[in-house]
């Protein structure tokens, strides 16, 4: 596979340490866009993790994607909480999808059904009340993801400006409370926004994407192959400093996923996949290693393909993982 070219430097003009506010839960999203906040988090061995996505314009959804085809529907009927969770005795996993009049947006508040994220006192908090697939299992609590380092950068990653990527707090300090399942622990975390004016399919053929924590320094790397042919390269570093482009770094070929999703990683050293969270047809997410002089540093990856998710095949297996709450009558 030939290499991927850097692109041109980026226009960084942002403050490095911008005074981070509210995610601005209520940005207007087009219909058929999408927008949705993420948060990433490991406890200091990597061996538990949490991951939660709200979306508006949930991109994965089957039903959205039905809806598309009839049209451009409103991105506010389709809101899911996405909640993945890691623990050495297993994980669970949520993600049900609600319409509009299930959800609220303000500009420090997005609630989805009985979920909620908020911003309170200079932190985010998520409070989950969510069923699991594919058995229905419980988890409810509360995480607290407190940022340490922040970023007003809003980079472009289509070359067009259609789909927009904002590391707001590369770096967070994050507690989490469950009581079901009982789960309490203490660790780093990531949080980003990303927004669209179409589907990512549209633009997109697939991407390969990394965060890696090492010492309160926070590397970020990006590689996107378009639809068109075209191929994208970020390399960002987040420290106390502030924020710069650095090298693309060495690619590393991981192991496919059982799924068959190719997985590579950019990184200034050896970099090895530690553990896959998350394995499906078109998208696998995983525990990284860097490698580096002091020990290795752990982050979170994920390659996604978007060919696969074009089929028809996969989008059919999707309900079974992405339960919707349809209304008493009506639609």
């Amino acid at each position: 596979m030939p290499e991927i070219a850097a692109g041109p430097p980026l226009r960084v003009d942002a403050p490095a340490r911008a005074r981070v506010g509210p995610p601005a839960f209520d940005r207007p999203v087009p219909a058929g866009g999408y927008q949705w906040w993420y948060l990433d988090a490991l406890d200091p061995t990597g061996e538990r993790g949490v991951v939660v996505i709200a979306f508006v314009g949930s991109v994965f959804s089957p039903y959205y994607h039905l809806a598309r085809g009839r049209g451009r529907p409103d991105a506010e009927n389709y809101c899911a909480v996405n909640v993945g969770l890691y623990r050495p005795s297993g994980k669970a996993w949520c993600m049900t999808e609600r319409r509009r009049g299930s959800i609220t947006r303000e500009a420090t508040q997005f609630r989805v059904g009985p979920s909620s994220l908020r911003w309170e006192a200079g932190e985010l908090v998520v409070d989950l009340c969510e069923r699991c697939m594919p058995f229905g299992q419980r988890l409810r609590g509360q995480v607290r993801a407190r940022p340490v380092l922040t970023s007003a950068l809003d980079l472009e990653l289509d070359g067009v400006g259609r789909h927009r990527w904002t590391p707001w707090a590369p770096l967070a300090r994050v507690q989490v409370e469950l009581t079901e399942p009982g789960v309490s622990w203490q660790g780093s975390g990531y949080l980003d926004s990303n927004r669209g004016d179409e589907p990512l399919e549209a633009a997109f053929a697939s991407w390969n994407w990394s965060r890696v924590e090492d010492s309160g320094v926070v590397d970020v790397h990006y590689e996107l192959s378009g639809r068109d042919g075209s191929q994208k390269q970020l390399a960002m570093r987040f420290d106390a400093n502030g924020h710069s482009q650095i090298p693309k770094g060495r690619r590393f070929d991981l192991p496919g996923s059982l799924w068959g999703v190719p997985r590579r990683a950019r990184a200034d050293a050896p970099a090895r996949l530690a553990r896959t969270l998350e394995d499906t047809p078109f998208y696998a997410r995983s525990l990284l290693a860097v490698d580096r002089a002091g020990g290795p540093a752990l982050g979170v990856h994920e390659a996604l393909s978007l060919q696969r998710f074009r089929r028809s095949w996969v989008r059919a297996m999707l309900p079974f993982r992405m339960p919707r709450e349809w209304p008493a009558s009506g639609s």
